[in-house]
């Protein structure tokens, strides 16, 4: 398996080599540490999270969102940084072109097994956001050693599952199409409303975005206006993890 877009582990019985070739691959990718706290967000997201960006060497719960995933990760892409996504095998490289996302740095590892943590360890010595799908919470003692790896390296953390010790809560919900009339049409835009919680900020805070453009941008949306017939629905409520 080479360091390339799309790149995909094979099944369980040559997982083992796969994961051999991939810390070839990184080996010779040798980035180096970066001095930056926080990576770069979307213009229409940096008010979510303190500094306007993802804290580095940390870990945020996301909601299993495609969108949401290429969302955070399209600014970092868009400047030529490179991003990975781990066991998230319905993520689709038309989805990511539309966010913006540079697919010639954009790595794919959709099926890593009981190796997922080889794999996200070895991806975190070179990849500065990596979004991942465990299938399952983490055990502390897992957590604890990777948590160590990404401080050390500078590498972010994107996770559909609780973590302990977590930065934070990002998550995508109300979603809304637009163009779609009585029974004609087609849908053309979308808007969502986008929570962040934090260690720093615990009152949530939310954004209304519409999900992007032709361009690949991620604009702010108003928010949509309510069918008087329609109850609000209950807003969840988000704790960080501890």
């Amino acid at each position: 398996m080479g360091i390339r877009t799309t790149a995909a582990l094979s099944p369980a019985d040559e997982r083992a080599g796969d994961i051999l070739r991939l810390r070839r691959e990184i080996g010779r990718m040798q980035r180096r540490r970066s001095d930056d706290a926080h990576l770069p967000m979307p213009a229409a997201l940096r008010d979510l999270l303190p500094q306007g960006g993802l804290q580095t060497g940390t870990v945020y719960s996301v909601s299993p969102s495609p969108s949401l995933i290429f969302a955070l990760m399209s600014a970092l892409s868009q400047r030529g940084g490179w991003c990975a996504a781990v066991g998230m095998p319905t993520l689709g490289l038309e989805a990511a072109t539309a966010f913006g996302i540079d697919l010639s740095r954009l790595i794919l590892v959709p099926e890593p097994g009981e190796r997922w943590l080889a794999v996200v360890s070895a991806l975190a010595e070179v990849v500065p956001l990596i979004a991942m799908n465990p299938g399952s919470r983490v055990p502390d003692a897992e957590a604890a050693r990777l948590a160590a790896r990404l401080r050390d390296r500078g590498c972010t953390l994107l996770t559909t599952s609780p973590w302990p010790q977590g930065e934070g809560l990002i998550t995508l919900h109300d979603p809304h199409w637009e163009g779609l009339g009585e029974g004609w049409g087609l849908l053309s835009d979308r808007t969502v409303t986008v929570t962040a919680q934090t260690r720093s900020t615990p009152v949530p805070k939310s954004l209304r975005v519409r999900l992007p453009d032709d361009l690949g941008r991620i604009d702010t949306a108003a928010e949509p206006a309510l069918d008087p017939r329609e109850s609000l629905p209950t807003h969840p409520s988000w704790a960080v993890a501890s």
